[in-house]
């Protein structure tokens, strides 16, 4: 019999009783503020979007602070209170929680509730992101160009209360699945940046064991026909993919005609062809798979190259590493002379594949979530969401 099971026959035979959160606690909002009155060092604060990019269930430090004077003027969450994000971009993001548990008060931005209760924080903090929980708010949240759910919505949700010894063993289990991902996302960490510095030192060459040339000199830069924003609807038959979108999910389409149309008569990548991102985030590339797709001219371009000179696998751990300057510096938009400008070591045939074959491992190993560390943080993620609803799976108790 396992220390929780003993507990709770010992401590609540006949079921744990649930109350609804504004029974047993107080649900406050915060108070706005900007992301201007956020400095290195004052007062400590939390703005709502911290709260699921940079927090976990639980705190003792801030990373952002306010100046007394500004905080003077805003609410605060005290020390054993649990921060809810009570807005975001999307729905998955209402209810991302932290428990505070630092010394001092903290400033809590208005897209944040501060729940104050006898329950153990971390405890409440957990549960707040059990499938019990969000399945009971998910149907309060209102959507427009941001979710957002009221104080009364959340005041209304009900949470099991079992003893306070049973509430810290549960912290204690979900406690040890925690750490375990924290270790092998540090673990996974260190892998990247060990595999950076593998692949910078194998695409360092000295000017005897290689040829030097520009990208120009290797292929022709091409890009698709021109798409214009009355020829694409928000749903279709081909994705259209913009900067924006561009290696993510499309968010607009074009008809399979025009598609096969620009596609026979216009320039369009072959598979295996490496696409790269001309404005936006410079130098982002993506392997054509082969997929119906089309691609925005000018912001989206590739290097029609002989792949018995330079193969595309070798082109694409390249533009990793490649330079993109002009004679001002940084450039904000890659034309296509600042292309054809760059450098590029070309190796032999056989040096180039096994360049790639080292660094198709690396990426496997830190990357691919089929194998290696991703794919064993992905298991232990799905191990410790079953464990956690399992474990607020609690037989109610008769009123």
């Amino acid at each position: 019999m396992s220390r929780l099971e003993q507990l709770l026959g010992e401590l609540c035979p006949d079921g744990v009783p649930f109350r609804a959160l504004g029974e047993i606690g107080t649900v406050v909002r915060g108070k706005r503020f900007v992301k201007d009155d956020m400095i290195d060092v004052g007062v400590p604060c939390i703005h709502y979007g911290e709260i699921y990019t940079k927090y976990g269930v639980s705190a003792t430090e801030s990373y952002s602070f306010t100046s007394p004077e500004r905080a003077m003027t805003l609410r605060f969450a005290q020390p054993g209170d649990v921060i809810m994000a009570s807005a975001g971009e999307t729905i998955a993001d209402i209810g991302k929680s932290v428990a505070w548990l630092g010394d001092d008060p903290i400033v809590i931005h208005d897209a944040c509730y501060a729940y104050s209760s006898p329950l153990d924080p971390e405890y409440v903090s957990y549960y707040f992101s059990s499938r019990s929980f969000r399945d009971q708010i998910k149907q309060h949240i209102s959507s427009s160009k941001i979710s957002s759910i009221s104080t009364q919505s959340v005041a209304k949700a009900r949470i099991p209360v079992p003893p306070l010894d049973v509430q810290r063993e549960i912290v204690r289990i979900l406690d040890v699945f925690t750490e375990l991902e924290a270790e092998l996302e540090t673990e996974l960490r260190a892998r990247r940046e060990q595999y950076k510095h593998y692949q910078d030192q194998l695409l360092t060459f000295t000017d005897e064991a290689v040829d030097w040339g520009m990208l120009g000199d290797i292929g022709r830069i091409s890009m698709c026909r021109r798409v214009f924003k009355a020829e694409t609807t928000s749903i279709g038959d081909v994705p259209f993919f913009k900067i924006g979108t561009f290696g993510g999910e499309p968010d607009a389409f074009i008809t399979r005609d025009l598609y096969n149309d620009y596609r026979s008569r216009y320039p369009f990548p072959k598979p295996g062809e490496v696409l790269i991102s001309a404005a936006g985030t410079i130098g982002r590339t993506v392997v054509y798979d082969g997929a119906p797709g089309y691609f925005q001219d000018s912001n989206i371009v590739w290097i029609e190259n002989d792949e018995s000179v330079v193969s595309n696998a070798y082109l694409r751990y390249w533009y990793r590493v490649v330079q993109w300057r002009t004679d001002g510096g940084t450039i904000r938009r890659l034309y296509n002379d600042n292309i054809r400008r760059a450098k590029i070591a070309v190796p032999r045939k056989s040096e180039q594949d096994r360049i790639v074959r080292v660094l198709d491992a690396f990426e496997a190993l830190v990357n691919d979530r089929r194998i290696g560390l991703p794919a064993e943080i992905a298991a232990r993620r799905k191990q410790y969401t079953y464990y956690r609803d399992k474990l607020f799976n609690f037989e109610e108790a008769a009123s």
